[in-house]
């Protein structure tokens, strides 16, 4: 598989001081947050943590990808929303591996056009295209 080229708009920066028990902030200052280990995993489960970040950020990216399909398509997302649950695990190679699960609400279509649309808004964002062929990721309309 060759490595994807872009023509770069934005770079977001974000620096990290203690890993997954410390705090994580961005050079704009618009995010500057506590992270911690869930207890699940021994932490303290005080702060949010990475998990919870890249679930926001692909939710969000997700459903801006569903976006762009739903003008092309003229279909109606209005009051549609995107969940995404990211799980951490053990690999059997012994380091740790992610998994995503991708939920979509969106109650203007029937469950045909629903499952259309993620399926085209899953080969259009970001998020999607840097996991595909990574980790396993399944789509759900709700």
């Amino acid at each position: 598989m060759s490595i994807q080229q872009i023509d770069v708009k934005y770079t977001a920066v974000a620096t990290a001081e203690n890993g997954r028990d410390g705090r994580v902030a961005t050079d704009d200052g618009k995010l500057d947050v506590v992270v911690n280990p869930p207890k699940e995993m021994g932490g303290s489960g005080a702060g949010t943590n990475p998990e919870q970040l890249f679930a926001a950020g692909y939710s969000a990216c997700f459903q801006g990808a569903l976006g762009v399909v739903a003008r092309k398509e003229n279909a109606d997302i209005s009051g549609s929303t995107v969940t995404a649950k990211v799980g951490i695990g053990s690999t059997e190679a012994g380091g740790f591996g992610l998994e995503v699960a991708i939920v979509a609400s969106i109650p203007n279509v029937d469950a045909a056009t629903a499952q259309s649309l993620i399926e085209k808004a899953h080969q259009v964002c970001p998020y999607s295209n840097a996991t595909r062929g990574n980790i396993k990721v399944e789509l759900a309309v709700a």
